[in-house]
């Protein structure tokens, strides 16, 4: 699974084999799984949290989804890239 960014000791990533769902980010502190916590992003350059496997924090949870937000372009761009220019939103 590529791993987009690290930010505050979280790892953001995609997960491999998630061909067809729309864009998204997991969110793990320390090791990656399938079920950490999965935010959508949004075709307006937002996005919405799916679920929080890895029990983020109110607080961590809102940083990390500022963080998603400022980079929404570059997590679509690298999303087409890595999944053969296929993209789609969930709103």
């Amino acid at each position: 699974m590529p791993r987009l960014f690290l930010f505050q000791g979280f790892a953001i990533f995609f997960w491999t084999g998630e061909d067809g769902e729309p864009v998204h980010v997991h969110v793990a502190k320390g090791h990656p799984s399938a079920h950490a916590t999965k935010i959508w992003l949004t075709r307006n350059g937002g996005c919405l949290l799916a679920s929080n496997g890895s029990k983020l924090t109110k607080r961590e949870l809102a940083d990390v989804m500022d963080f998603v937000m400022a980079n929404h372009a570059d997590i679509c761009r690298r999303w087409c890239d890595y999944f053969h220019g296929v993209i789609s939103f969930y709103k």
